[in-house]
């Protein structure tokens, strides 16, 4: 078993320590952000992220790519469009093919997605208000370079992105360091 890795100045945070804060801070994140994206639009979980990923990127789009966004088997992905389909947030038709089912958002869904993000951004705002520009620029890259981490790393399962406001972001610019890295890794150009 390897030792934590540990600093010879007592003041430095060792790179176990730095993790160990950063994994503290994302189950908060996580948590919090989730309570007020619920409280918010009374939607958790991949509801929610079902709605946010068809307002912002996704739509109109087929249960398979929905299910793939989310990371759920295909009954997982027809039993959530269900539930969605029966609070009239989203409606079902026919894809482009007659294999597939397209998902497109109601006009109630799409101002459910709408509070999901804004929910989201209201809570996560306010914690990087004590940062100045710099600090947030600088904070700004190295989460990117922690991201490009998770993403060279990650195989598989639901989406990063899958609650992300594209905008803001910079995806539509190609400066989102997960889309970046993301095209890197699976050799395809930046969706925009």
């Amino acid at each position: 078993m390897s030792k934590p890795t540990t600093s010879s100045t007592a003041n430095q945070p060792t790179t176990s320590g730095t993790a160990n804060l950063l994994g503290a801070l994302a189950l908060v994140i996580t948590d919090q952000s989730a309570d007020a994206v619920t409280t918010a639009s009374g939607q958790a979980g991949s509801a929610a992220a079902a709605l946010s990923a068809l307002h912002h990127f996704l739509e109109p789009a087929t249960l398979d790519q929905l299910r793939q966004v989310l990371g759920l088997t295909p009954s997982g992905a027809v039993k959530l469009v269900d539930r969605l389909a029966d609070a009239d947030l989203v409606t079902r038709g026919p894809g482009t093919d007659g294999r597939t089912r397209s998902v497109t958002l109601t006009p109630a869904g799409r101002r459910a997605a709408e509070q999901i993000s804004a929910a989201r951004a209201a809570y996560l705002s306010p914690l990087l208000e004590e940062l100045s520009a710099e600090e947030n620029r600088t904070l700004h890259t190295l989460l990117g370079r922690v991201m490009t981490a998770v993403v060279d790393a990650k195989d598989g399962g639901a989406w990063i992105c899958r609650l992300c406001d594209l905008e803001s972001c910079g995806r539509p610019a190609s400066q989102c360091p997960t889309a970046t890295a993301a095209a890197r890794k699976y050799s395809r150009p930046v969706l925009k």
